[in-house]
């Protein structure tokens, strides 16, 4: 308990338990305490069962962890599913008075909180039932209301004055229940919520995001013109924040009627010359196959990405998993060129987007970013990104005055590099044609053999230069211990919270997945005192390692649940296994 809060609420979809979740989350921030947040909720179209959960620290929180100290209960249902999960010495906060709990569990304690009947003295409904239940869960942190005060002005921006004021009433109100029980000393004595007091520290400013918001972010920084997408959870929210933001930005946002058109009209705008993204999750991913191939064959520029879910088909469509690594590295048909990224947290999601644009532009390949539900929908909270240092890469795009000096432009000219100089349309002398049919320097469509070599190989020599732009993975832990656990993508944000209780424990993780860090691998990692924790049945990680490297790493932790990794399942398996 003296390390951190884990809080959770649940409840009913319509309950408000996002939105209250976020604003406990954000009043932990502005007491100084770094923050992570995991949301579930069902793949119905109305209702269901949501939770939103937050784990704060007072250094760093990097996951979501077992072990709930304070439920709040909005339902009985609530209690059914998530109550287990409450610690001994935990609390729930509950309705006596709407809620009837039969079989309750010992070395917990049931704080019955009128939360219906201060909601209704306020404003005549049970509206403002789950604020209440967050004041009570600050007054037990003994959080500044001041601070939380704040919290409820931003969250409520736009709305009345009055509606505003009820809320901070119906706050105090709750967090004045604990203090006037005098909650917990005159319970049941098991509760050891006093331990924990959300005091106020210094920190540096921090804002709360989710993943997507972050590769929003980077598509900002990173100069994007035009994104397109067709909702598909859980990547829809990159289309919302984009929205949101795109008059400021100078910046076209379009939904468009399917994901084959979505992926046709980012193509075309990068053939136009902007910069374009557009995104989705498996399924839609799947449509775009064909026309990622001839982004391919036309050597244009695209940054697609590719938010995880379960599968096959629809899946467990509001779930996270890692099964479609493989899939992302060899999706579409015939051989080509392509970067596959998969960023760990919010931060690596905003820097690796912008790397996306400039590796896409440089080398003129389509560019995936593999997210996953996991890290696109948790909100952590992050230092403010900045654009100071950001490098815009459009690389052999020639300005008019470079094309007049041309006077035989071959658009997919036979370079040593492999990269040939790029024009846009309406460029005086830069006409070239392009189509999904092979071709010669020009765009005309051959089928000469040995056209199809050069032109086959032309694209192919631009790997050498490629990898040199590639990042290799990152080391975290003890560099020089023994044993080493392998990571990709989302899993880095659990896997570092166990690491706080791991010692003698180096981490790899991989961000870059393709084109693969091959001798990296070699050099590093020894077989046989190694783990491999992903998110899939098939150990797609181990497989793709053993194809590149010739390494087989035989131990693994996998999961396919829909659920994500728990630092504490990851300390057990590491403890048995490995050490």
């Amino acid at each position: 308990m003296t390390n951190g809060i884990n809080w959770k609420i649940g409840g009913q979809a319509g309950y408000g338990i996002m939105v209250t979740g976020k604003m406990f989350a954000k009043t932990c921030m502005r007491h100084g305490w770094p923050v992570f947040c995991y949301t579930e909720y069902p793949s119905l179209i109305r209702g269901g069962h949501n939770t939103y959960q937050v784990h704060a620290a007072k250094e760093e929180s990097r996951s979501q962890k077992r072990g709930v100290e304070v439920l709040v209960a909005l339902d009985e249902l609530t209690i059914k599913e998530n109550g287990g999960e409450v610690t001994e010495g935990g609390v729930i906060i509950y309705d006596a008075e709407t809620m009837k709990i039969q079989d309750r569990r010992s070395k917990i304690d049931y704080l019955a909180l009128p939360i219906h009947q201060i909601s209704k003295e306020i404003c005549g409904s049970d509206l403002m039932k789950d604020t209440v239940a967050l004041g009570a869960s600050l007054g037990l942190y003994q959080a500044d209301m001041e601070i939380f005060n704040s919290v409820i002005r931003d969250s409520f921006e736009g709305k009345s004055e009055e509606v505003i004021k009820q809320n901070i009433e119906a706050a105090k109100k709750g967090y004045d229940f604990i203090k006037d029980t005098r909650y917990p000393s005159t319970s049941s004595g098991q509760s050891k919520i006093q331990d924990t007091k959300l005091e106020k520290r210094k920190a540096p400013a921090r804002v709360l995001l989710t993943g997507n918001e972050a590769i929003g972010c980077g598509a900002l920084a990173a100069g994007c013109k035009f994104y397109v997408a067709y909702p598909m959870t859980p990547a829809t929210s990159i289309l919302h924040f984009l929205a949101k933001n795109e008059r400021d930005y100078d910046l076209m946002v379009k939904q468009a009627e399917d994901e084959i058109s979505v992926i046709n009209m980012a193509v075309g705008a990068s053939f136009a010359g902007v910069r374009a993204m557009c995104a989705t999750s498996g399924g839609g991913f799947a449509l775009m196959n064909e026309t990622l191939g001839f982004a391919a064959i036309s050597e244009t520029p695209i940054v697609i990405v590719e938010s995880q879910r379960t599968g096959p088909a629809t899946g467990l469509p509001t779930w996270t998993g890692q099964g479609e690594l493989l899939y992302a590295i060899n999706a579409s048909h015939g051989e080509f060129l392509r970067v596959v990224i998969a960023p760990g947290d919010a931060d690596e999601a905003y820097q690796s987007t912008i790397q996306a644009f400039n590796l896409a532009d440089k080398y003129q390949i389509p560019v995936i970013i593999l997210a996953d539900k996991y890290l696109s929908e948790s909100p952590q909270s992050v230092t403010e990104f900045s654009t100071k240092d950001v490098a815009i890469d459009r690389g052999l795009m020639l300005a008019q005055k470079e094309l007049d000096k041309i006077k035989d432009f071959k658009r997919y000219e036979f370079t040593q590099s492999g990269i040939s100089a790029r024009s846009i349309p309406g460029q005086k002398g830069g006409v070239y044609q392009a189509n999904s049919d092979d071709h010669d320097e020009y765009g005309y469509t051959s089928e000469n053999a040995e056209i199809r070599n050069k032109i086959m190989d032309k694209r192919a020599r631009k790997l050498s230069l490629l990898v040199k732009d590639i990042p290799e993975p990152i080391i975290y832990g003890d560099r020089k211990a023994k044993t080493t656990i392998i990571c990709w993508g989302s899993t880095k944000m659990t896997v570092l919270e166990a690491l706080k209780d791991l010692k003698n424990i180096r981490i790899v993780h991989l961000q870059y997945m393709f084109p693969f860090p091959a001798e990296f691998f070699k050099k590093n990692i020894n077989p046989e005192q190694s783990i491999i924790i992903e998110g899939n049945q098939t150990a797609q990680l181990q497989l793709l390692i053993r194809q590149q490297t010739g390494l087989n790493i035989e131990k693994t932790l996998l999961k396919y649940d829909g659920r994500p990794f728990y630092p504490e399942e990851i300390i057990e398996v590491i403890n048995q296994k490995i050490m």
